[in-house]
């Protein structure tokens, strides 16, 4: 590496979960580049002590308030702090300039939010921290504080750097179409549990492996692109791309395309966003091109896949809706893995529980934790 380049000082939230692990991966790839300022975890304190020692933080963050003392037992010496406002300390801490945020559902709206008016860089790949509140988030955040971990938005960023609004046609994402790409309907709608965690081409956590299988990863990246480029619904489109190369395209307005490919390894998207705007150098996997053979692309299901009028109904009316439709994907998704409902159910679900919302503007943080909170015990209710 460069030796005058000084260190990122980074602060991982959600450091236990699959995307803080490809997030210490790339940091193991080059300690020289990097000081891991403090991590959080939410439920395996042990592994999350074992990577403060490795890494030497000086601040360490549980998202369970009522574990606060095990961490501080298990990190004699450090600076702990526990729950959502330990996590917005820990990202807005003078020492910290790069903050990683990975953790689930709503906990990392605030750290974000104070994040951004603090200054700090912010490498989100938590989906809802915009899906949940895009209007609140992107007026504090400018192309240099705000990149995004998704390889699918990472993709489309780097195909737009350089361009003109004007420019720009259409934002394509890519899907690999999960395990259930070339099942029957009526086959997708029992599959089990193990079932839906065989992803064909991504290693992930299993909520967003669940969500691969039913689409609703895309309903999200959708109302993400639209909060991170500013367009509307009819300024995105889907592909689904079974061999996960191109991660995204941009149609420009003289009908060409610009893509962005990549092996499907999440430590690149993650890389790209903790260096940016340099470009690190990683020896990380790359494409034979000569041996890679076909690559494919067709317009995703809908009659199989509901997810997409989801995302439609989400973006067209704004507001509070696109912010239920996620909680009551986790919530169906949580009932799911417990065996409680089949797979068609989390559709069932999400589909009732935005049919019952009285849609407010979410103007304030209040209000969408409010409308967070009705969607989720809305969710538990349904039956399916």
């Amino acid at each position: 590496m460069n030796m005058d380049k000084k260190k990122i000082r980074v602060v991982v939230l959600g450091a236990t979960g699959s995307v803080g692990t490809s997030a210490l991966n790339v940091i193991r790839a080059d300690r020289e580049r990097f000081d891991v300022v403090g991590l959080s975890g939410r439920t395996r304190l042990a592994e999350l002590a074992a990577l403060c020692r490795e890494f030497g933080c000086s601040r360490a963050v549980t998202a369970d308030p009522a574990r606060l003392e095990e961490l501080r037992r298990l990190l004699p010496g450090c600076t702990c702090g526990a729950g959502i406002s330990g996590m917005t300390e820990l990202a807005c801490a003078p020492e910290t300039e790069t903050l990683l945020c990975a953790v689930a559902g709503a906990d990392g709206l605030l750290p974000v939010m104070e994040a951004l008016k603090a200054g700090k860089k912010v490498a989100l790949a938590s989906k809802e921290v915009l899906v949940l509140a895009g209007d609140l988030v992107m007026p504090l955040a400018r192309p240099e504080t705000l990149l995004p971990v998704d390889s699918e938005h990472a993709a489309v960023r780097q195909c737009l750097e350089g361009r003109r609004p004007q420019e720009i046609r259409k934002i394509i994402l890519t899907a690999s179409g999960g395990p259930f790409r070339t099942w029957e309907k009526e086959a997708i709608l029992t599959a089990s549990p193990e079932q839906a965690l065989r992803h064909p081409t991504w290693n992930m956590g299993r909520k967003i492996t669940v969500d691969s299988a039913s689409m609703m990863n895309k309903a999200l990246e959708l109302v993400e692109a639209h909060h991170l480029f500013g367009v509307g619904p009819e300024g995105l489109g889907v592909l689904i791309h079974p061999q996960s190369r191109i991660h995204a395209l941009v149609e420009l307005a003289d009908g060409s395309f610009i893509a962005q490919a990549a092996v499907p390894d999440m430590r690149l998207p993650t890389a790209w966003a903790l260096t940016w705007p340099d470009r690190g150098s990683f020896d990380f996997p790359a494409y034979d091109w000569r041996t890679a053979g076909e690559m494919s692309f067709f317009e995703p299901d809908r009659a199989k896949f509901p997810s997409f009028d989801f995302a439609d109904a989400a973006l067209r009316a704004g507001g509070t809706l696109p912010g239920v439709m996620s909680a009551a994907n986790d919530v169906a998704v949580e009932r799911f893995l417990a065996r409680e409902i089949p797979f068609g159910g989390i559709w069932r679900i999400i589909e009732q529980v935005m049919a019952a919302h009285t849609l407010s503007r979410a103007g304030s943080l209040d209000e969408i934790m409010a409308a967070d909170a009705w969607a989720r015990a809305k969710a538990r209710e349904v039956r399916s």
